[in-house]
C-alpha cells in the first residue's frame, strides 16, 4: 500500500513538470516603447540650471479629450507625451517650460492639455 501511494505521488509530481511555453502577444520592442518615457527625467528650471547639459530640442506632448464621455485631458498625461517625444530624440532628460489645461471646448477637444519643454541630454550619474 505504501509503495503505491509512493508510486501515485511520484506520478503526480512528475506529471506537473514539464516545458511549457509561455506565448504573448506582446513584444518586447513594444514593451521598450512603452516604457522608455521612464529613462527621461523631468527637471524644473530651477534644478536644471545646476546641471551641465546640451540642448537637443523643443519637444511637446499634447492629449484631447475628444467625446463628452471620455476621460478628461490631464496635464499628466501631456508631459509623459512629453518625455516620449525627448526620448525619441534621445535625450535623458526635459525640462518644462509650460504646461497648460484647456477646459473650454475647441479644436475638436472638449479639453485638452498640452506640455512644452526642451528635451536635453546630461551627463549619466549613479543618482538618476
Amino acid at each position: 500500500m505504501k509503495t503505491l501511494l509512493i508510486s501515485a505521488l511520484v506520478l503526480l509530481l512528475s506529471a506537473c513538470a514539464g516545458e511549457y511555453k509561455f506565448s504573448s502577444n506582446l513584444s518586447g520592442e513594444a514593451i521598450d516603447d512603452y516604457f522608455k518615457a521612464s529613462d527621461v527625467t523631468v527637471y524644473d528650471n530651477t534644478r536644471a540650471a545646476n546641471l551641465p547639459y546640451e540642448i537637443i530640442g523643443l519637444v511637446e506632448g499634447e492629449t484631447c479629450q475628444e467625446q463628452a464621455n471620455d476621460a478628461p485631458a490631464a496635464i499628466s498625461e501631456a508631459r509623459t507625451l512629453a518625455r516620449r517625444a525627448a526620448a525619441d530624440k534621445g535625450a535623458n532628460g526635459l525640462v518644462i517650460k509650460k504646461c497648460l489645461l484647456f477646459e473650454e471646448q475647441g479644436q475638436g477637444c472638449f479639453s485638452r492639455a498640452i506640455c512644452i519643454g526642451q528635451a536635453i541630454k546630461t551627463p549619466v550619474t549613479d543618482e538618476q
